[in-house]
């Protein structure tokens, strides 16, 4: 998935939004799975280079913010199905976790 400069400073825009609506840090999203603070940080970025973080990291705040009560910030350019799309391996989003390393 290749995001245009508009999108991609909209997508780490929702992501920084959905950050503070879910009311965790880095540290306690990295803890919940199973990588670094350093690793989320490089994906609420989108530096990554594995295209599922993002739809990982996504749909764990969306889980968190749904469970606290509240409607998460909709992501524009993260929407609709990952199983649907072919450049992602779902079975990797749906382990909810991230890849190892920081690249």
């Amino acid at each position: 998935m290749c995001l245009n400069p508009t999108e991609r400073a909209n997508t780490i825009k929702e992501f920084q939004e959905n950050l503070k609506l879910s009311g965790l840090s880095v540290d306690e999203i990295a803890d919940a799975l199973n990588t670094t603070p350093s690793k989320i940080t490089l994906i609420l970025n989108l530096e990554q280079s594995a295209l599922e973080d993002p739809w990982i990291v996504r749909n764990f705040l969306i889980q968190v913010i749904e469970q606290n009560g509240q409607t998460p910030v909709t992501f524009t350019a993260l929407k609709g199905d990952w199983h649907n799309y072919w450049f992602l391996n779902s079975r990797v989003t749906d382990k909810q976790k991230v890849t190892n390393g920081d690249y």
